[in-house]
């Protein structure tokens, strides 16, 4: 299993905990959107029960058990375009996107 951060996503991401005094990076899905998938992403001030711990580029990286099979292999870039900033998946599980690009389907995954 292994996620990876683009040298700017671990960039953003230590400027995020440090300002939030966070542990690590949270990473999850959950069901929603017209795709019925979406991303979350947040700041982990702790391990849960059911954490798997990852690091990449020095940035601790937690994912719930649950999740796991959706995000494995994923690479995650924080992306400026504008005014917009946003993490941005590279998810190789991932059988389709919405429009919108806010959620994703994953086959056989109801």
């Amino acid at each position: 299993m292994s996620i990876k951060l683009t040298d700017n996503a671990a960039q953003r991401v230590k400027i995020f905990l440090e300002k939030e005094h966070g542990f690590a990076l949270r990473l999850g899905v959950r069901k929603t959107g017209c795709s019925g998938w979406a991303y979350d992403v947040s700041i982990a001030s702790e391990l849960q029960d059911d954490d798997e711990l990852f690091e990449d580029k020095g940035v601790k990286i937690v994912i719930g058990r649950e999740s796991l099979p959706f995000l494995e292999g994923s690479s995650i870039d924080f992306i400026t375009t504008g005014l917009n900033r946003t993490f941005q998946f590279d998810n190789p599980n991932a059988t389709d996107e919405c429009g919108c690009g806010e959620s994703f389907t994953i086959s056989g995954s109801e």
